[in-house]
């Protein structure tokens, strides 16, 4: 009777110890995703004077993106994730009806490849639910829609290029605004870093299988990434150093425009460009071989533990 009752207790700690760490079976996830990019900066924007953040959204400025990721779980409500996204980043004067960006007439693409760290914190604990669905059992009851926070730190590498005459030309190397010709305009770097912030939503199909929607914007410490940031250059020194595609570039009003003589606006050098990702996911938990051997040892010390208390 003794053997039976400490059997019994072992056995009953066993499962409770186990249902408390569910969690911990599936804190390593993959991630998969599709989305979507939108850029604020110098070119496109809403049909308004250029303003900050979302009030100079474009919808035009859509472009797809791909993502794959890791996220580890520190805890039930902390997450780190580490994710690479690939995708476009557009920007146009023609898509705005703003009078003085379209016939400044700028317009841009540019790749961009983003390697990022996030931490995450989430609003309730996540919970995983029960393996099989019985009678009488809510395999789902403690799955549910877990909405979180995060924020980060990621690099980013970036190459613009824009509409010359009909042709896509990299912009960088055409010295638009005279970067490199002159001792005040540096050139500027491809490779950037990034602040992300924003706010995402799992919902858990089951134990092991989950989706996801995030979305995430993107602070800058460059404003080039439209390869537009201060004033014109002199074109006719641009016209002679660099060639007759870089004065295009640089001013595709060829002087007609009052605007684009030398030294006046060209962009806002006190605004940064920023952008941002919206992101579908699926998610895949997976269980790491040192927990499930960590788990029979711990059976196996129960099982010694027992024995011991037999004789």
């Amino acid at each position: 009777m003794r053997t039976k009752v400490l059997l019994l207790a072992v056995l009953l700690g066993a499962f409770f110890s186990s249902d408390a760490q569910r969690w911990k079976r599936y804190r390593w996830e993959t991630i998969y995703g599709i989305g979507v990019s939108n850029f604020l900066g110098e070119l496109g924007g809403a049909n308004q004077v250029g303003t900050n953040y979302m009030k100079d959204y474009d919808w035009k400025a859509t472009r797809p993106t791909i993502m794959v990721g890791m996220r580890f779980k520190q805890t039930q409500q902390i997450s780190h994730k580490a994710n690479l996204t690939i995708g476009i980043l557009a920007g146009d004067d023609a898509w705005t009806t703003e009078t003085y960006r379209q016939i400044r007439n700028l317009n841009f693409r540019a790749p961009i490849v983003e390697l990022g760290y996030n931490f995450e914190f989430y609003l309730k604990k996540e919970k995983r639910g029960h393996r099989f669905k019985l009678r009488g059992v809510r395999g789902l009851r403690n799955m549910g829609l877990y909405p979180y926070g995060f924020f980060g730190l990621s690099g980013f590498f970036f190459a613009p290029q824009g509409r010359v005459g009909g042709d896509w030309k990299w912009l960088k190397p055409l010295k638009t605004e005279g970067q490199g010709l002159s001792p005040s305009r540096d050139p500027y770097s491809l490779v950037q870093i990034a602040i992300p912030l924003g706010v995402g939503i799992k919902y858990a199909v089951d134990r092991r299988w989950l989706v996801s929607i995030e979305y995430g914007m993107r602070k800058t410490f460059t404003d080039y990434i439209d390869d537009v940031s201060s004033t014109y250059f002199p074109n006719d020194i641009i016209l002679s150093e660099v060639g007759s595609v870089a004065a295009l570039a640089a001013d595709p009003t060829e002087g007609a425009w009052i605007g684009s003589q030398s030294f006046q606006q060209r962009g806002d050098p006190t605004d940064n460009d920023s952008y941002m990702f919206l992101t579908i996911g699926l998610i895949i938990g997976f269980v790491l071989g040192w927990y499930v051997n960590e788990k029979f040892e711990d059976l196996s010390a129960a099982s010694k533990k027992l024995m011991f208390w037999k004789k």
